[in-house]
């Protein structure tokens, strides 16, 4: 009877034992998704904020870019009227100096 004993108070133990690791156990998953929920919320905010970020500097860029544009334009337009400006000054410098201007 006495080895009876004994594997019974060895259960008795191994079944608290595995009782507290249930408990335990219990407790993992409740961690894992709170530690879960805390990084993707953290990282969604920093993308979040990142986009935002990237849409405002994009935003400054267009009006860097479209002032260059338009300087560029002017440029442009100032080359024109002088290539314009230059021709009929030529054409009239040539008609006051009778020079012929018929293509053969």
């Amino acid at each position: 009877m006495q080895h009876f004993e004994v594997v019974l108070l060895k259960i008795d133990s191994v079944s608290s034992n595995s009782l507290e690791i249930l408990k335990m156990m219990d407790w993992v998953p409740i961690v894992f998704v709170t530690f879960k929920v805390l990084v993707f919320g953290t990282g969604m905010f920093f993308a979040i904020k990142w986009h935002y970020d990237q849409g405002k500097k994009e935003k400054e860029a267009r009006k860097g870019k479209r002032a260059v544009l338009r300087a560029g334009g002017k440029a442009a337009a100032v080359f024109v009227l002088s290539l314009l400006g230059l021709g009929l000054f030529t054409f009239v410098l040539i008609r006051k100096l009778g020079l012929d201007l018929t293509f053969p």
